[in-house]
């Protein structure tokens, strides 16, 4: 009958590329009392498997277990002494064939380290390249663990460099054996545990007794690998975004933020000239936007497979592409197939708002001239399910904000660009008085617009908009203009001071994302009785039965 004492040992697994802090993580859990350590122990399964060359390859191949099946069975998952036995594994090294139980049995965890780290130092025993980093095995290990269930906890050999305890304390938390102080510490030199390969890799690790601090400054890194780093970056990202605790020169200690739509943590953006998930959707840091907000946009909205008034959209943002003097802007027709792509693949058909953003473009170094333009114009499609972003039901409340609005001496509202500061700063006012939005005044103090809306008042009967000479004459102001005039109301366009908003018997905002918005209070001042008015609330549903009726229907697959 086995011991019983045997038959209670749990293995924990490290997977990691090389070089990652992995054999000063394995000196570490060595030092527990109630463990015993494997290095490496698949290492003569891969040599014998892939046939790789190593300085050392026929000792390992003549002194360790090569047959998988042995060592996951045998060795691994063996019977032991101790209450854990903690297995070092390099990614690569789990070649095909091996026992399911290797991963589907056990305690799993991922070790990661910057390719740019990693790099510096690699080739002082073998040349690099994408397989030998192993990045993409480590991929296919934590989304085949995910996939059996078992989500393995992720650190950054950053973290364990920066703050070695809480980040050995959080990662015993997540594998739930109990932090030990012994793990802070070993002694310098040659290990027992060491596999026969650690004289040519080990050199560095032998002459430390703890995790020490990070370089301040990173080594030059050896730009013949550039296209390596290139290659094995995103897979280093992607893993990085489940680390519990990360470290970094500007980390934020902000927790991670709750999205208004939870849903919308996983959407596909076009950026560029592709398709990419939300995480992934980046522009360069050489791109126009960047550089100086250089670049036009425009809100879409989509209602029952149709994309409302997507044909008044595209000219505008032509008009402003045109205006700042782009080049090399794509057609037409180019840009609604990357919306109907973009839409298609969310499977995004109604309540969703689109941000279509045209920039100029990538440069060629930094710098304000666009002669340093010589990539075309970058497109991006950021769809999200997103409600209406005011209370139309109820209303909302605005203050006035001191920020003037631009006037077309300086920069014309009518370029639908990016660079909003004048209507950012109006913003700032509106949050930090809990208003909704903000009014902006032009250089005469006559109201222009909210910081995001187009803005309209009722007076015994009759409606009233302030001239666009300052605002942006939006297209959903457009369209309630008309829908005014067919509901049979008067219609005045003219300069409208401060006070008659506040003396008005109506008062609403316009635009895409929040169409017909009422207005209850403005400065502190009840507009009308404080309750939608009926002029209002007749225009809201004539704009809710126009896009019901018009749209461009978004195509599919037959």
């Amino acid at each position: 009958m086995a011991d019983p004492k045997q038959e209670a040992i749990e293995v924990i697994h490290s997977w990691s590329a090389p070089r990652s802090l992995s054999t000063s993580l394995m000196y570490s859990f060595s030092q527990r009392d109630d463990i015993e350590v494997l290095d490496e122990p698949l290492y003569g399964t891969f040599l014998h498997v892939t046939g790789v060359e190593r300085p050392y390859r026929e000792d390992v191949l003549s002194k360790m277990e090569c047959d998988g099946n042995k060592v996951v069975n045998n060795i691994i998952y063996g019977p032991g002494e101790n209450r854990y036995r903690y297995c070092k594994h390099i990614a690569k090294q789990r070649v095909p064939g091996l026992p399911n139980d290797l991963l589907q049995k056990g305690k799993h965890f991922i070790l990661i380290q910057n390719p740019l780290n990693i790099l510096s130092s690699f080739e002082k025993v073998v040349p690099p390249s994408f397989l030998e980093l192993g990045l993409g095995d480590l991929v296919s290990i934590y989304s085949e663990l995910c996939a059996l269930g078992k989500p393995p906890p992720v650190i950054d050999a950053a973290d364990l460099q920066q703050n070695p305890e809480d980040t050995l304390r959080g990662l015993c938390k997540d594998l739930d054996i109990p932090f030990q102080d012994a793990m802070l510490r070993w002694e310098a030199g040659p290990k027992p545990i060491d596999g026969l390969w650690a004289p040519w890799w080990y050199k560095s690790v032998h002459n430390s007794t703890h995790f020490a601090s990070p370089r301040k400054y990173p080594r030059p890194f050896p730009f013949s690998f550039y296209d390596l780093l290139e290659q094995s970056l995103p897979f280093y990202n992607l893993l990085k975004r489940n680390v519990r605790q990360t470290s970094s020169l500007l980390r934020s200690p902000l927790p991670v933020p709750d999205l208004p739509v939870p849903v919308n943590a996983k959407l596909l953006a076009w950026v560029g000239d592709e398709i990419v998930p939300r995480e992934s959707a980046r522009v360069s840091v050489f791109d126009s936007v960047v550089q100086g907000g250089d670049a036009v946009w425009e809100g879409l909205r989509i209602y029952n497979r149709k994309i409302f008034k997507l044909e008044e959209h595209l000219d505008r943002i032509f008009d402003s592409a045109k205006a700042l003097a782009f080049i090399n802007v794509p057609t037409r027709d180019e840009i609604k197939e990357a919306i109907f792509r973009t839409l298609n693949a969310n499977g995004m058909f109604n309540n969703t708002h689109i941000r279509l953003t045209l920039t100029r473009g990538k440069k060629v170094t930094s710098g304000m001239s666009p002669a340093f333009n010589q990539y075309g114009c970058t497109l991006i499609v950021l769809p999200e399910w997103k409600p209406l972003v005011y209370d139309n039901e109820s209303g909302i409340k605005l203050v006035t904000a001191t920020t003037r609005r631009n006037s077309p001496n300086n920069l014309d509202s009518k370029i639908h660009h990016n660079n909003l500061l004048n209507n950012i700063l109006a913003k700032v006012e509106g949050n930090n008085a809990n208003a909704d939005d903000a009014i902006m005044l032009d250089k005469d103090g006559y109201v222009s617009e909210t910081n995001a809306t187009n803005i309209f008042l009722v007076k015994k009967g009759c409606v009233l908009t302030p001239h666009a000479d300052y605002c942006l004459p939006g297209i959903t102001r457009a369209t309630i203009m008309e829908l005014v005039v067919k509901e049979k109301f008067e219609l005045v366009e003219r300069r409208i001071s401060l006070s008659e908003f506040h003396a008005a018997d109506e008062v609403w905002t316009t635009g895409t994302m929040g169409e017909l918005s009422p207005v209850v209070k403005i400065d502190g001042r009840i507009t009308g009785n404080g309750k939608v008015g009926p002029v209002t609330r007749r225009l809201q549903n004539a704009y809710k039965k126009l896009t019901e009726e018009s749209g461009v229907p978004i195509p599919t697959n037959p």
